[in-house]
């Protein structure tokens, strides 16, 4: 036991020794070697490559043939290289090795496509040894020469094929020549049968053609079957008829299977040719034997007859009839299911009984059995591949009756195969079906559900598509609009497919899936976007392993990101990129950030970057890792690119400073040089000015300036929509304020349409009325006088009315306006008017004047204007409008004299700026004239430490 297990080690130490055929040379190369490999300098070209034809070795000869198009190019080296080198080369080719024949295939086509030799010298020179070669008795060099053969043929005239290659076809096509040239003779007289006219076919051509579709062997027959086209094309229609379609039929009941499979392709091809009656006489039954010879056999014609099955039901269509449409259809039902109606594989499968004296089994071969499930799942991935091909051929009203069904079943299928190849092709059948593809709705469902990994690429990578098909065979709204609609249950489907596709190794595929979710700006709403996709987004973005993953999720987030509606969304997913990869601890993230940046560039508006990433971006240049800082220097000119003088001379101070910085203080090499060439391109870059660029708009600016108003459009529309939403809930209060003071009505049983005094006003006075009447308009008090009514402003008949002061209901105090009258004259300046924060007097000489009382603000209520402009921008301004709060206190009630020019300071500590005050108008009701000017100044200061005005008139100006 130990001596066999010995002897195998040591036969098993030998084999490795003898695989290890890379192993280096142990010496190095002798004196006499290196002799033979040296060539003089001083030899030209065309001597050189002589000498190296003559005594060289094979490696310096296949050198020679493939620079000889060179040779041939050089005007000066032309002739002599054809007098001296091409002889030479057509010599070393009849014993050269297989390396050097295949050198010499593509140069002699090389100077055929080039024209680097004149027609005729190439038929006498280059075309001849093409022709001897073809009989090579090296299959491999065989077949290159005559795929050289063929190629030339394109590039030959007419006259010369005839000449030099028909006859040669000719003689390689008879019965006592070898297989092979017989099959050379096939190929070459269907390539040069487009070449000639009918009749010249017809008496060289034909009878040869006739002769090889009944040769002995098979290979052939099959050969000569697949030039049949290209021949008919050739002869014309009358002549395909009497001629080529009875040999064409025959061949098709050939006994080889092989022969039968290119007749079937030969049927498939010439359909183009024949007219409405050969097809409908001779085409379809033949056709239809073939496909019910190829079900009851199920040999290997089975798949090739599901291939071709779409494209002959497409040429044939026209001139079918409905039974037999019909016919075609349920037999294209069979392929899709054969094979799973009574499991006839697994049936098959019995346990072999083996005999003893044969020593082989009686029931079938296991190898057999695997065979033919093989074919049978080949014949239905082919078939699912042709799905598309039968929607057409039937159309999409007869789908759901016809083939409905089947398409389930395929995507079903119990083989990933089959569900991948119908999964590939689902945008398609989406496309012809139109508005009827709402049917196929579950069926994508389960196949972005299914767990194999190439059934989901074939339907994710085509996802975009698949949705512009849904979106435009129904109503265009979105998910948030039409919850019942066929995208509420495809885009949660789809978004769950990325946690199978993320299990898997497959990063190319989880790029696809993260570039295709930003098809869902069309058919999501920005709600759903923000709240279900971006998620998915930045979590791939950070987590993600594959930097390309990694690139196409930050592409998706920000064009989706461009969708969403609301600000303070936006700002926050921008936000977090900041803070998730500029401020990242771990670096790579930092690295993604440079990534993430030239992805905004592309995507967004010069002043959108400038105003958001700019300077977060030019932090890196201190990062601590030398990658960043190498992965910065080359979106460093980009940068400079966003800018424009002298908007944005600040941010090029900073770039300036920024790459300074760098060329002092790095000292990583790599870094260096990535800086040095960033600087390079610097300075190539021009910054325009800002009149210039309106004058002069370039492609890459007229793009620009469209991404800044779909910027602009979008803050546009959210302020749109809050105003909206603002006049809505406003809109709502007052119609439930009206209920309500309409209930109260009812409740109190009046039946007066006037209504009643407003909210702390005293009811009963005659003027109440009157106060209704004007309840939209402001209400000013008593300008002669005061009297003590509650808190209240009291307003008169008098000349000087406050009417300018806004009443307490509700409006912004913001939109009074204020005005300063001028000086009336004929009034009194004696007529002072007091106003205390805690009542107002009504003056007690105009005893015969009628007096009501109205609701009035209290004066804390009052606004006060600053006059001082804001001369610093970017700094909070002063308010325009500050409330006075009332004083409690006794030493209030004093008044001052108001002088021209004097305002009230703003309420807080002393030493605050004083501000200029526009004074209040106090014109009658209705008359443009008789304009009191009052000044409100002030006098001291409460206990709360607010401010006291009084209002004084102001003298006669003149």
């Amino acid at each position: 036991m130990s001596s066999s297990v010995d002897a195998t080690s040591t036969s098993l130490a030998e084999d490795l020794q003898d695989l290890q055929l890379d192993r280096p040379a142990k010496g190095l190369k002798s004196v006499e070697e290196l002799e033979k490999l040296t060539v003089d300098e001083h030899l030209s070209d065309i001597e050189r490559s002589v000498y190296l034809l003559s005594s060289g070795q094979e490696v310096q000869r296949i050198s020679v043939i493939h620079n000889l198009p060179d040779l041939l190019r050089d005007t000066e080296s032309h002739d002599e290289c054809m007098r001296r080198v091409v002889p030479k080369v057509r010599e070393v080719l009849h014993l050269a090795q297989t390396d050097m024949q295949l050198a010499a295939t593509s140069a002699f086509l090389q100077i055929l496509q080039k024209n680097l030799v004149p027609i005729q010298n190439y038929s006498q020179t280059f075309l001849q040894t093409i022709l001897n070669s073809v009989d090579s008795k090296d299959p491999d060099v065989a077949s290159a020469w005559l795929d050289t053969l063929l190629d030339v043929i394109d590039l030959l005239p007419k006259e010369v094929i005839k000449k030099e290659i028909l006859g040669s076809a000719i003689s390689k096509g008879q019965l006592a020549q070898s297989v092979q040239s017989r099959l050379a003779c096939c190929r070459i007289l269907g390539k040069i049968s487009t070449k000639f006219e009918p009749f010249v076919i017809k008496k060289e051509i034909l009878p040869v053609v006739q002769s090889l579709c009944q040769d002995v062997d098979y290979e052939v027959r099959g050969c000569m079957c697949r030039q049949l086209d290209c021949v008919a094309r050739g002869l014309g229609l009358e002549a395909t008829k009497s001629a080529i379609l009875p040999e064409l039929v025959e061949l098709t009941n050939d006994e080889e299977c092989h022969v039968r499979i290119a007749g079937l392709e030969t049927v498939v091809n010439i359909l183009s040719l024949l007219d409405a009656e050969t097809c409908g006489t001779t085409i379809i039954p033949l056709v239809c034997k073939i496909c019910q010879q190829a079900v009851q056999a199920e040999d290997a014609t089975l798949p090739v007859v599901a291939t071709q099955l779409g494209k002959l039901c497409h040429g044939i269509a026209d001139n079918l009839t409905d039974e037999q449409k019909q016919w075609f259809i349920d037999f294209y039902k069979k392929l899709c299911h054969v094979g799973l109606e009574k499991n006839k594989a697994s049936s098959r499968v019995t346990t072999p009984v083996i005999d003893k004296d044969r020593g082989g089994s009686k029931e079938s071969d296991l190898t057999d059995i695997f065979e033919l499930e093989d074919k049978l799942v080949e014949c239905r991935k082919n078939s699912a591949f042709n799905f598309p091909a039968m929607v057409l051929f039937c159309g999409a009203k007869q789908f759901k009756p016809d083939l409905h069904v089947t398409f389930t079943h395929l995507c079903k299928d119990p083989h990933f195969m089959v569900r991948k190849t119908i999964s590939g092709g689902f945008h398609e059948v989406c496309k012809l079906l139109g508005n009827s593809a709402n049917l196929i709705q579950s069926d994508l469902v389960a196949l972005l559900k299914d767990e194999s990994i190439e059934v989901l690429k074939g339907v994710v990578s085509n996802m975009p598509a698949i949705l512009d098909c849904y979106m435009s065979s129904g109503s265009n709204h979105t998910v948030s609009e039409s919850k019942s609609g066929p995208l509420s249950d495809i885009i949660p489907a789809f978004l769950a497919s990325e946690n199978a596709v993320f299990t898997s190794n497959n990063w190319r595929l989880q790029e696809m899936l993260m570039n295709n979710l930003s098809c869902l700006n069309k058919c999501y709403s920005s709600e759903n976007i923000y709240n279900k996709v971006i998620p998915i987004l930045r979590q791939k973005l950070l987590k993600a392993r594959a930097l390309p993953v990694k690139v196409a999720a930050a592409r998706s987030l920000l064009k989706l990101t461009r969708k969403v509606k609301k600000r303070e969304q936006r700002d926050e997913i921008f936000h977090g990129l900041i803070h998730e990869f500029c401020h990242a601890r771990k670096c790579y993230l930092r690295n993604v950030f440079v990534d993430i940046c030239r992805i905004v560039i592309e995507l967004y508006s010069k002043k959108f970057f400038k105003e958001t990433f700019y300077e977060y971006l030019l932090e890196l240049h201190t990062d601590s890792v030398p990658n960043i800082r190498l992965n910065l220097c080359s979106i460093l000119p980009d940068l400079k690119r966003l800018l424009i003088l002298p908007t944005d001379r600040g941010l090029l101070q900073q770039l300036d400073a920024c790459v300074r910085k760098l060329l002092v203080a790095e000292k990583d090499k790599d870094v260096t040089d990535g800086v040095q060439s960033a600087l390079e391109e610097l300075d190539k870059i021009h910054i325009p000015m800002q009149s210039m660029t309106r004058r002069n708009l370039f492609e890459q600016d007229l793009e620009d300036q469209k991404k800044e108003e779909e910027e602009k459009l979008l803050l546009d529309n959210e302020e749109k929509e809050m105003k909206k939403e603002e006049e809505a809930a406003e809109k709502k209060k007052g119609d439930k304020r009206n209920l309500v003071s309409a209930k109260k009505g009812s409740e109190n049983g009046s039946s007066s349409k006037i209504p009643g005094p407003r909210k702390g006003s005293r009811a009963g006075l005659s003027g109440s009325n009157s106060t209704t009447k004007n309840d939209n308009k402001p209400i000013s008090p008593n300008t002669k006088g005061a009297g003590t009514s509650n808190n209240k402003l009291v307003k008169s008949k008098s000349i000087n009315c406050l009417s300018q002061i806004p009443r307490r209901d509700g409006k912004d105090l913001s939109k009074t306006k204020i005005v300063s009258p001028a000086p009336t004259p004929g009034k009194s300046p004696g007529n002072k008017v007091q106003v205390n924060s805690n009542i107002s007097k009504a003056s007690t000489g105009d005893s015969n004047i009628n007096k009501k009382r109205v609701s009035s603000p209290k004066l804390s209520r009052l606004p006060l204007y600053n006059s001082n402009p804001n001369l610093h921008p970017g700094r909070p301004s002063s308010p325009s409008l500050i409330p006075i709060k009332a004083s409690t206190t006794s030493s209030t009630n004093k008044t001052i004299k108001a002088t021209r020019g004097s305002g009230i300071p703003a309420p807080g500590s002393a030493g605050t700026r004083r501000a200029s005050v526009p004074t209040i108008s106090t014109s009658r009701r209705g008359s443009l004239s008789g304009q009191l000017p009052t000044e409100v100044t002030p006098k001291a200061k409460g206990s709360n430490g607010a401010l006291t005005p009084s209002i004084k008139e102001r003298k006669k100006s003149r």
